[in-house]
């Protein structure tokens, strides 16, 4: 089997931070894919590419789906380069280290007898939603029974993950001279006492096996004009991720419930709950087991959204699993070399395994 690296190195020096460089990004990738032999499919939503690669045959179908996309970064940031067993560049855990197993491991079980259909899914636009790229295909019918999305996980399953709610409130005051700020009311300060009551409001308190409490993050607020008029407007902008078996309707009804001001839902995801007893669950571990040496596999539940969101409707269950790596996002984000290559290693052993894995256990 090749080996994933000299891919990665290349695919981290495309900045595909912008809709122009994630198409740049896939038209390598379908150059690769075919030169490999594999057949591949390009569509387009919107201005964004992505690729559908399909092999082996029969009833049930895993779904490998990564984003070639990243988060804009330094120039220096796309000249990777190793050091220590570290492979150093924007987008080298997050994902595309996962892109770059993925591909490289349906080259090699592309010749292989399987008994289960495995889809290569690489789409543009994870990072700022995911709506033209994965949500456009599963809609259109590319989806599967199990899916793991190649996000970075330290070789353990992400199970779960939090759904996101993103509302837009608008809070009245009433205007006054500066100077006299008793006889109006600040609408600034009204928006920050609602948020402290947003923070004990029945399901702020609320936790599940895997998550200690929803996360609730003021994201951004604006009011006021001038220093000497006490603001009558204020927009405060939250950012919830709530649980999984959380209601986001509830939790918009219970902050209407206490605040006189307009609360308007700017973004509603899904959240991703797969069980931990899933037999492609257990499938996976166990693979993961035989690879790595571990006597025990990580399960858990991520606290950020993920494209795994948008199979849930069609019968889907989704995981992330990635590779072993550090400061996604940040100045010196990157992953272990190895673990790219042992993670490219557990896939194959686990497509493979699926083939002698008993039917009735699915």
């Amino acid at each position: 089997m090749s080996d994933p690296i000299p891919l990665l190195e290349e695919l981290i020096k495309i900045d595909s931070s912008t809709k122009a460089g994630a198409n740049e990004a896939i038209a390598y990738c379908e150059q690769w894919l075919t030169d490999q032999d594999l057949p591949v499919k390009k569509l387009e939503n919107n201005g964004f590419h992505m690729l559908v690669c399909e092999i082996g045959q029969g009833d049930h179908k895993v779904v490998l789906n990564g984003h070639i996309d990243v988060i804009e970064a330094e120039e220096r940031q796309f000249q990777p380069y190793i050091k220590d067993g570290k492979m150093y560049g924007r987008g080298a855990v997050d994902m595309k280290a996962g892109v770059a197993a993925f591909m490289v491991a349906a080259a090699y079980l592309k010749d292989r007898d399987l008994t289960s259909r495995v889809m290569l899914q690489i789409v543009p636009d994870e990072e700022i939603g995911g709506i033209n790229g994965t949500k456009y295909l599963t809609k259109n019918g590319y989806f599967g029974d199990f899916i793991i999305c190649g996000e970075p996980t330290n070789m353990g399953i992400a199970i779960q993950s939090k759904g996101v709610l993103q509302l837009d409130i608008t809070v009245q005051g009433k205007s006054a001279h500066g100077s006299r700020p008793w006889e109006g009311t600040n609408a600034i300060t009204k928006a920050i006492n609602l948020f402290e009551e947003i923070l004990e409001l029945p399901f702020a308190q609320e936790s599940s096996p895997m998550f200690n409490k929803p996360s609730i993050n003021l994201a951004k607020i604006q009011g006021g004009t001038v220093y000497n008029k006490v603001p009558d407007l204020c927009e405060m902008f939250l950012d919830i991720r709530y649980l999984p078996d959380q209601s986001p309707e509830n939790i918009v009804h219970q902050i209407q419930a206490i605040t006189d001001g307009t609360v308007t839902i700017h973004n509603c995801n899904n959240p991703v709950k797969t069980k931990a007893d899933n037999p492609y669950v257990e499938a996976l571990g166990e693979s993961i087991k035989r690879i790595t040496q571990l006597e025990k596999v990580t399960i858990f539940g991520q606290h950020g959204s993920n494209d795994g969101q948008f199979f849930n409707k069609y019968g889907g269950s989704a995981v992330e699993f990635g590779p072993v790596g550090s400061d996604w996002h940040g100045d010196n984000e990157m992953v272990f070399v190895d673990s790219v290559r042992e993670y490219q290693d557990v896939l194959v052993d686990f497509i493979l395994t699926l083939d002698d894995y008993p039917k009735t256990h699915r």
